[in-house]
């Protein structure tokens, strides 16, 4: 809902040193949106450190803020979906994709070239990655892998130093001087690189020898026009890269293909990948000349703030919530965005909007250009790269146990596999009789209410093929065994929007299930609640249980979009 009024400001405590970055630290704008400012370090402390769980109290110490603002700050990110509270314990939610999926969408890279990453990867049976220069390091935003023993793991959004990675020393032959000297003061804070933990930490070495290294890889690659990464990642690890341009000829991104000692050199590795790299390339270029310009939404999509600060009182950091608005109003268009389409796009008022882009660029996620606003790669450091590598399991779980809470029921989460489903995450019912089953178990697609959602799911060729070859046998008297019989109970599956399987897969189990689905709506999974049949009549079951399962599928269907959105989300 459009918000047409400025609500009271909230107090801000002063900003305690300990909590600035490199940008922060500047002479700060006076515009500043403090809520915003603070809500941001927060999500990078949970983001950068070492561990998944985080109590309020240690936020505190780690960002120099108040006790009492690391609670607002919680309060509120957790009922936008950004963060969720495990007992004493924060942890980052996967809503917190979407301010990275901001920077991507707008960027329009993965889109238009993660096509070219994938066929490269299949033509050469190599990881192929897709990187773009964040400071003076490399961010990387998509990746082809294969599936191997030896094969790297970095996870889109992660950040590498740019003197350990192909691609770093071709963007580096862009830097001026003051961006050398950056790099240069980051290095002599950190000299083993403990602030990138997509890398082991670098070995002793002296400072100049690393200096001149890189500096020599540098002048190489703006010589040739082309990286070569040694085993500087890690020991084992090759890399050659090229730079990918925009239409007005500046180096947008670069591609990278890495391979490993026990398969090339880097010579070989050269020979073998340079050819079908630079026809890649010239596709990328010519797809990034072709790519219309995205127009925007007709209309914004903003949170309902205003009621959730009505709801939540002071606890909720209204102005930190519309921040957040203005980072995922990015993602709506391709490119630089005006003010006013900002504001447009989150209903805010533009003065309010305007501060939260002043804050936004002077913390470094935001950039004027082109008569407009650009969002930044840095925007990746709030939990991007920690939360694409979420699975299936990992995302439903939660959920699940909040289910099991509501409904005193057992449920689970499965996928189709074959003709069977198998089970990817469960959460046993708290009653002393309840489902026994387990992580990992198939069981017949035809006789289960999970396996019939996603059989109605299928298209209508592949779901007649799928049918066709079925044959289902008696489990119990009240098993449809006839092909007739199973098509028309997959059809009225798929017409009514769940499942409902009654005593079919074991005497006595009732089973209500429904679909959890992608970002385009294909059901990727089914999510169930069983229950023994005795326990209520059918009508009953099904007017207590429907609402709750739908709320809980369309929650975990939230979050697989969000975290699969430029990234496969793995079954489990």
């Amino acid at each position: 809902m459009p918000q047409t009024a400025e609500a009271e400001p909230e107090p801000e405590p002063e900003p305690d040193p300990k909590a600035a970055t490199e940008a922060e630290a500047e002479d700060a704008p006076g515009e500043l949106v403090g809520p915003l400012e603070r809500g941001l370090a927060v999500l990078r402390a949970m983001a950068t450190g070492s561990d998944v769980r985080h109590r309020p109290g240690d936020l505190a110490r780690a960002t120099g803020l108040a006790r009492s603002t690391i609670d607002r700050i919680a309060t509120t990110l957790v009922r936008l979906g950004v963060l969720r509270a495990e007992g004493r314990d924060l942890l980052l939610a996967p809503g917190a994709a979407e301010l990275g999926n901001a920077y991507l969408a707008s960027s329009g890279l993965p889109e238009l070239l993660g096509p070219h990453v994938v066929a490269l990867a299949d033509a050469l049976d190599e990881s192929v990655s897709l990187a773009v220069p964040d400071r003076d390091g490399v961010r990387f935003l998509t990746r082809a892998t294969r599936r191997r023993a030896t094969a790297s793991s970095f996870r889109p959004g992660g950040l590498l130093p740019a003197e350990r990675c192909a691609p770093g020393a071709l963007f580096a032959a862009q830097w001026d001087t003051a961006d050398l000297e950056r790099w240069r003061a980051r290095r002599a804070k950190d000299p083993q690189d403990t602030g990138f933990p997509s890398v082991p930490p670098r070995p002793a070495a002296p400072p100049d020898e690393v200096e001149a290294e890189f500096l020599e890889r540098v002048r190489e690659a703006g010589e040739s026009g082309m990286a070569v990464d040694d085993q500087t990642i890690e020991p084992g690890l090759l890399a050659v890269a090229l730079p990918v341009r925009g239409p007005g000829g500046a180096v947008v991104c670069a591609v990278a293909i890495v391979g490993h000692t026990s398969r090339h050199s880097a010579a070989s590795l050269v020979d073998t990948a340079l050819p079908p790299l630079r026809r890649t390339v010239a596709a990328m270029e010519a797809a990034l000349a072709a790519a219309p310009v995205a127009a925007a939404p007709a209309d914004g999509v903003p949170a309902p703030v205003a009621v959730l600060k009505k709801e939540l009182g002071s606890g909720f950091l209204q102005s930190l919530a519309r921040g957040l608005d203005v980072l995922r109003a990015f993602g709506s268009v391709r490119g630089p965005v005006r003010l006013s389409e900002l504001a447009r796009l989150t209903g805010l008022p533009r003065a309010t909007a305007r501060r939260s882009l002043i804050t936004l660029r002077h913390l470094g996620y935001v950039r004027e250009e082109s008569g407009g606003f650009v969002v930044l790669p840095r925007v990746l450091e709030l939990g991007h790269a920690r939360l694409s590598g979420l699975s299936l399991p990992e995302i439903a779980t939660p959920h699940l146990v909040d289910l099991v809470l509501r409904v005193q029921e057992s449920a689970s989460v499965a996928v189709l596999d074959g003709d069977d489903i198998r089970y990817v995450a469960r959460v046993a019912g708290t009653r002393i009789m309840h489902i026994d089953i387990t992580v990992g178990t198939r069981l017949p697609a035809y006789a289960t209410s999970m396996g019939r959602v996603l059989l109605g799911d299928l298209s209508p060729e592949e779901r007649a093929s799928r049918l066709g070859r079925i044959t289902p046998s008696a489990l119990t008297p009240y098993t449809v065994t006839t092909h007739e019989g199973l098509e028309k109970a997959v059809s009225a599956t798929a017409a009514r929007g769940y499942g409902w399987v009654e005593q079919e897969l074991e005497e006595g189990l009732r089973s209500l299930a429904v679909a959890v689905t992608d970002g385009e709506g294909r059901a990727v999974a089914a999510v169930n609640v069983a229950l023994h049949a005795g326990r209520t009549t059918p009508e009953e079951s099904l007017a207590s249980l429907l609402p709750v399962l739908r709320g809980a599928a369309g929650r975990i269907s939230a979050d697989v979009a969000a975290v699969g959105r430029f990234s496969r989300v793995p079954t489990g």
